[in-house]
């Protein structure tokens, strides 16, 4: 039974992964770094469609998109043939982001290989940031090399996920002007981790200046906070400011699990999106939790991959 109100779900972000078949260093290194939600060694462990299946029982998911989890950064094309076993195992994820380096010599042949699987829509590749908004220099969406792999996905027909903070966003601006052809898509809301007054109010106005361009899209997910749960009361005012920067033809909801589970369980997260936005249209809620996401990733109308 579908505990949102007869809404079908498309997941616009989540991962997969098998540390102990595969490596992928922050989640097998033994000094990994840590993650900004803090301490995640709950999740340092097998994460596959089963253990998706059991956390969405409760809910009718009609697709869902795979994200590249930061697989061994010197084999891309692993990542996605792995993939690829999961889906003829499985049948999930419907479609995947891919990783590619866009600062690597080798960046085109890395692209071609990529979008050479049917079911991959797009690349992410976190560009070099600032630790914080007062550090001035220019991140790595400025870096010439990168911005000349950046160039290249167009001509292989696939958008870029950004993950910066807010504070690179007017960076994220000028690429989106640059390469009006290429879409972005705005992973994690552009990361308001700062739920201060003026933490919130910077993060709005570097949302506001990125939300003119038309090509960029965001992910209204991962917006947990480090040591404690994931609320309504909390995230409300980081889901509608968005949703009224970008409109809701432009945004979409995802769980980011298993990241998210830190923070939460499914049901809570999907539930708290629902209450945010209850009194919006019926349209619009569609809009929101599956028809934009369809759109968006290129997934076939009518998908529905759930056993």
């Amino acid at each position: 039974m579908n505990a949102l109100s007869g809404i079908r779900i498309v997941d616009a972000h989540h991962h997969f992964w098998d540390p102990v078949a595969n490596y992928y260093p922050w989640l097998c290194d033994a000094d990994r770094p840590p993650h900004r939600y803090g301490d995640h060694a709950a999740i340092c462990r097998p994460y596959l469609p089963a253990d998706y299946l059991r956390d969405t029982a409760a809910f009718e998911i009609a697709g869902s998109v795979y994200v590249e989890a930061e697989w061994d950064p010197h084999d891309p094309i692993g990542e996605m043939r792995y993939i690829e076993g999961l889906r003829r195992q499985s049948g999930w994820p419907a479609v995947a982001v891919a990783q590619a380096w866009l600062d690597q010599p080798d960046v085109e042949r890395t692209l071609e290989q990529v979008s050479a699987f049917a079911f991959v829509r797009g690349i992410r590749h976190k560009p070099r940031a600032n630790p914080s908004p007062g550090d001035a220099r220019p991140g790595g969406m400025m870096d010439s090399e990168w911005r000349r792999g950046y160039a290249l996905l167009a001509s292989h027909g696939l958008h870029f996920e950004l993950q910066t903070p807010w504070w690179h966003l007017h960076e994220a601006q000028v690429l989106a002007r640059d390469f009006p052809g290429t879409p972005i898509i705005i992973n994690h809301a552009g990361m308001p981790s700062d739920r201060s007054v003026f933490g919130l109010a910077s993060w709005r106005q570097a949302m506001r200046g990125i939300a003119q361009c038309p090509n960029v899209f965001v992910k209204i997910s991962g917006i947990g906070q480090p040591g404690g749960l994931w609320t309504v009361e909390a995230n409300r005012p980081v889901v509608l400011d968005t949703i009224e920067l970008f409109g809701a033809n432009r945004c979409m909801f995802a769980s980011n699990f298993p990241v998210d589970s830190l923070c939460a369980s499914f049901a809570d997260i999907f539930k708290g999106f629902e209450s945010i936005v209850a009194d919006f249209s019926a349209e619009d809620r569609r809009k929101l939790f599956h028809d934009n996401a369809l759109r968006i990733y290129r997934m076939t109308a009518g998908l529905s991959l759930r056993a």
